[in-house]
């Protein structure tokens, strides 16, 4: 069976399950570790085996030219460079979200990755998960009528200061919303399969933060189909168990998720009781992200359409920017303003 050659980069904590991921991979090889610390790469040859190691992805394209595929784990900042190293190569992209931490910037990584016909996918795992399969199939088969109106809260008390977390979140502007509500609001648009029109958003600190920037989002939004969207989101919760609930009212009925990774429950209109729906086995952070991968395999090596496809990323992180825009000016935004004209 012919394998794909990818490299790693990136072996923080969401690095490593990649790592786990493509190792049981039998349609990938990883030939090269990138990191710029020499014990993250150290620990990765122990736990799975010896491979060249490289400090920036740059010096790992330039010194493997036969690669098929480059996975970058690493933060979202200073992308652009290692977006144009693997474009210019020909080498598709698999790329953790956010892309960016700016449409703009975004977008211009997309714009070089089209120009260049490399193909570039987000890492959005989320919508891989198989409650996010069977909330649309619930929606697809009209068994609660049509969704009109929905609330999305998710509650977390996130120690930034954990070790097993990464710590860049922790001074970067807006991180909530950067890099926790992107996947909800990606969510969003996947499931109910229509785009967002427009949001008013407030975002804060509570005052026991460690977060420098806002760690709360409260937004409303409109979609395409007249869709609303209620969501309420922290990093900072005061209390250390986490909440989670995504109900979806609908023209005769409810689906109601209690859990980000499942607890899927469905009731129609006259029902007394919420009713569990069967979900698969999961695994955590390794399944979904399986899915991810073997979409972004497919893609490259069977040339299926590209899934969670850089241009329609754009999409989700206007939402996250229009949000922010919106605390700022106090003010409604459209989402299309968000969106460079090359795209929208």
């Amino acid at each position: 069976m012919e394998r794909l050659r990818v490299i790693l980069a990136g072996l923080g904590v969401r690095g490593r399950h990649w790592a786990e991921v493509l190792r049981r991979t039998s349609r990938c090889e990883v030939v090269a570790y990138v990191d710029p610390n020499p014990a993250a790469r150290q620990r990765l040859n122990e736990q799975l085996g010896e491979r060249p190691g490289f400090n920036t992805p740059e010096e790992a394209l330039a010194a493997m030219p036969d690669v098929g595929g480059i996975v970058l784990a690493n933060p979202p900042i200073g992308r652009k460079a290692q977006i144009e190293a693997a474009a210019e190569r020909h080498i598709p992209m698999l790329v953790e979200k956010p892309l960016a931490l700016s449409v703009a910037e975004a977008a211009e990584m997309v714009h070089i990755a089209e120009r260049h016909q490399t193909p570039l996918m987000v890492g959005l795992n989320f919508r891989y998960l198989a409650v996010t399969k069977a909330t649309r199939q619930l929606l697809a088969d009209s068994t609660v009528g049509q969704p009109e109106f929905a609330r999305f809260t998710y509650e977390r008390y996130r120690d930034g200061n954990r070790p097993d977390l990464n710590k860049y979140p922790l001074q970067m502007d807006q991180p909530m919303l950067w890099e926790q509500s992107i996947h909800h609001f990606d969510l969003m648009r996947y499931v109910y399969g229509a785009e967002p029109v427009e949001v008013q958003s407030r975002t804060w600190n509570p005052s026991w933060s460690m977060y420098e920037s806002d760690a709360n989002v409260a937004a409303l939004f409109t979609f395409s189909n007249g869709m609303t969207v209620n969501y309420q989101g922290t990093w900072q919760s005061g209390w250390s168990v986490p909440n989670f609930e995504w109900r979806t009212d609908c023209t005769n009925g409810v689906i109601v998720q209690k859990d980000q990774f499942g607890a899927l429950h469905m009731a129609t209109q006259p029902a007394a009781a919420l009713t569990p729906i069967d979900l698969p086995p999961h695994e955590l952070w390794i399944t979904e992200t399986q899915g991810l991968l073997d979409a972004f395999v497919n893609a490259v090596m069977d040339h299926k359409p590209l899934e969670c496809s850089g241009r329609d990323h754009l999409q989700s992180l206007a939402m996250v920017e229009a949000c922010a825009i919106s605390s700022r000016e106090s003010r409604t935004v459209s989402i299309d303003s968000i969106i460079p004209p090359l795209f929208s």
